[in-house]
């Protein structure tokens, strides 16, 4: 089958997660720096370029100057530095340095082709030092329908040392399945929990420990970027000095036509869904919830399909009848008397 038909016999699948995808690439004309983060984003689930911006240096010292005024970094130090980092959410609202990042043209155009879809970028997360966040798949934070449209894209905005807790991802577990509420015994219909993704933490580390994957850490050069697929696991390692900074920029793309959803905050199987309101960074335009060709709120306006009305009830006759068809002689012969007695 050629690649064009096996790229189209499962379009709800990502091109680079598809069972199909040396046969896709293969047939895909992508160049050869797209072919190869393509290439390393499916076998490994995260792939390594230098961020393609000429001016990337210059935007990079700005942010940092820019946001700086946002940390406290004496507080920091003094009371939070072993166990957590300190991230602004969302500064490309007001920067445009990292709103520049997070639309990179040639960026979009990489992960457009290589997922299948055109890809958009949804949140901004901005780092001056370690997240030291437990590794996690970002499957339960952003999820869709179909499920793994989705990747975040991690850039080194400086030399990034041992003591600034660099960025640490288990190799090849971007292929282990996604985990949902139920499969942990979690119902958040009527519930009063308040669930974190460390509901799912016993997993995570039941399935490093069984398959021996070797934990990765990132010592990038300034510009490094490292794109990583949807479920692969990923956090920040242990912050050993604290006067060491790691200014990185996260930016997180979805992709279109799909339904964008918080499988921690849903009961997936039941159909109770977070489904989540969001916006094209790259347009500031409000993206719509799409299943399978359709907007989501006009799919939730029709009316449910009604059941066939139930079959009127039979007669007493009717009832003789069907009980004399009973496989048991005497209970036919039973029967045959008392229907003649009837008539």
């Amino acid at each position: 089958m050629d690649a064009a038909k096996l790229r189209a016999i499962l379009p709800g699948v990502p091109l680079v997660e598809s069972p199909f995808f040396e046969e896709i690439v293969a047939g895909s004309g992508f160049d050869a720096e797209t072919a190869r983060i393509a290439t390393d984003l499916n076998k490994n689930g995260f792939a390594v370029l230098r961020f393609p911006d000429p001016e990337f240096d210059a935007r990079a010292e700005r942010i940092k100057q820019n946001l700086a005024s946002h940390f406290d970094f004496e507080v920091w130090r003094e009371k939070a530095w072993k166990h957590e980092g300190l991230r602004i959410q969302d500064a490309w609202t007001f920067d445009p340095d990292v709103h520049a990042l997070a639309v990179n043209p040639r960026l979009l155009k990489i992960l457009s082709e290589i997922f299948g879809r055109k890809a958009w970028p949804f949140q901004t997360l901005n780092f001056p030092v370690g997240s030291q966040q437990h590794y996690h798949s970002d499957s339960v934070h952003f999820s869709s329908i179909p499920e793994r449209f989705m990747c975040g894209v991690w850039t080194a905005l400086e030399d990034v040392s041992e003591g600034a807790g660099p960025l640490e991802y288990y190799p090849g577990s971007h292929k282990w399945p996604i985990v949902y509420n139920d499969q942990v015994g979690i119902r958040v219909t009527n519930s009063k929990n308040e669930n974190t993704q460390e509901i799912y933490h016993d997993v995570w580390e039941a399935w490093v420990e069984k398959t021996g994957v070797k934990r990765q850490l990132f010592f990038p050069r300034k510009g490094d970027a490292l794109i990583w697929a949807a479920n692969l696991l990923h956090g920040g390692s242990s912050q050993s000095d604290p006067h060491a900074t790691r200014w990185s920029q996260v930016t997180h793309y979805f992709f279109e036509n799909c339904c964008y959803i918080t499988p921690m905050l849903s009961d997936v199987p039941i159909g109770k869904l977070y489904v989540r309101d969001m916006t094209d960074i790259a347009t500031g335009a409000r993206v719509h919830n799409v299943y399978m060709g359709a907007n989501l709120a006009d799919l939730e306006a029709l009316p449910s399909p009604r059941r066939p009305p139930p079959p009127p009830p039979l007669s007493r006759l009717e009832r003789l009848e069907r009980l004399l068809r009973h496989p048991v002689k005497t209970t036919k012969n039973a029967l045959a008397r008392r229907l003649a007695r009837s008539r």
